[in-house]
């Protein structure tokens, strides 16, 4: 057990920088960055034993931050009372507009969970993290000619997907 605990501290060491980076970009720099990186490390720990292949710690690690960071920015998502509002309705929002937005805004999420892990992944680093082809290959441990292929895959599904709000 020890060395299972020096091996794991050693991969908290190695991966928490890029990581937190990571997290930092999806979050805009949110003070919970540092917590949601604890919290896969956490769920890594416990889940430790269905990682298949050990040379691909990094990657999995990544998807796990990544689904921590797209929960929490869903839970961090403004809710307000509607009667503790005060303010006078900006004219150029009416309320059908706004809830169109909001409608698009779910109905993009609903398409991301469609799409197939690897390219949620290389779509979000690329259109929400702003990464380029090289960051993502790097960062997922994969080919630029993998990374340019699952995007064109994920771009494609979300175009047919998000049709109706184009």
């Amino acid at each position: 057990m020890d060395g299972d605990v020096d091996a794991f501290a050693v991969l908290v060491r190695r991966y928490t920088p890029m990581m937190r980076a990571y997290t930092r970009r999806m979050l805009n720099a949110s003070s919970d960055v540092d917590d949601i990186v604890q919290e896969t490390f956490v769920t890594a720990w416990q889940r430790f034993s269905e990682l298949d292949d050990p040379s691909r710690v990094k990657s999995w690690l990544m998807r796990i931050v990544s689904r921590k960071a797209i929960d929490r920015i869903r839970a961090l998502r403004p809710t307000v009372d509607v009667d503790e509002v005060e303010q006078a309705a900006p004219t150029t929002d009416s309320p059908a507009r706004v809830v169109e937005a909001r409608q698009g805004i779910a109905a993009l999420g609903a398409a991301l969970r469609e799409l197939p892990a690897a390219q949620r992944e290389c779509w979000v680093l690329r259109e929400m993290g702003g990464y380029s082809y090289d960051e993502i290959a790097e960062e997922l441990e994969m080919s630029v000619s993998t990374v340019r292929g699952l995007l064109a895959r994920a771009r494609k599904s979300m175009i047919v997907r998000m049709e109706a709000w184009r």
